[in-house]
């Protein structure tokens, strides 16, 4: 009788995952075009602020994500939001490890190839990044931070991911992926 109410229990939660995996009515009648995804997204990115183009001098929130950004890839930079010598010798690096045009200019081309996709249980200095952008969309210096930039993803930045993400017309699904790092470093939101 036991093996009996397990199968049966099986058998039900697996329907449940099935009903739930299937796709809507409507998605199964029009299905989705050869390339429709890839189209969907590059709509979505004309959408989305440019990525900025800095370079040696320059100061601000950029800098400071372009900062943790070249940390999470091994440079070894205070965070200070100042585009110095240090900052410019380490995006030259970056450039020349990574077949760009090495003229310290960070811009679309080496952004994309900076960015880390970063989800629930990433740590490391691209989620500080991602927890500095929070902040600075969130106060402005005026009151507790909205996170804490601790380079740990849980709970708290996904929830706030999440939020930035569909606020911003994106997929709501917590992964800063290279859409949502556009909409961040490009300054959506940042008023």
């Amino acid at each position: 009788m036991k093996a009996i109410i397990r199968a049966l229990i099986g058998f039900l939660a697996l329907s449940v995952c099935l009903v739930l995996a299937a796709p809507s009515a409507a998605a199964r009648t029009t299905p989705a075009a050869p390339g429709a995804v890839t189209a969907a997204r590059a709509a979505v990115a004309e959408d989305l602020p440019a990525w900025p183009v800095i370079s040696q001098g320059m100061a601000g929130q950029p800098v400071r994500s372009l900062q943790y950004l070249l940390n999470a890839r091994g440079a070894w930079l205070a965070v200070d939001g100042i585009f110095g010598a240090k900052t410019d010798a380490a995006v030259r690096t970056f450039q020349g490890a990574h077949g760009l045009v090495v003229d310290g200019i960070v811009g679309s081309k080496t952004w994309r190839s900076l960015i880390i996709t970063v989800q629930r249980g990433s740590v490391g200095s691209a989620v500080k990044a991602v927890q500095d952008q929070a902040n600075f969309r969130g106060g402005r210096g005026e009151g507790p931070p909205v996170l804490v930039v601790d380079g740990v993803f849980g709970p708290k930045t996904q929830q706030w991911v999440a939020a930035f993400q569909g606020a911003a017309g994106l997929v709501p699904d917590g992964i800063v992926g290279p859409l949502t790092w556009q909409a961040l470093i490009g300054g959506l939101f940042s008023g």
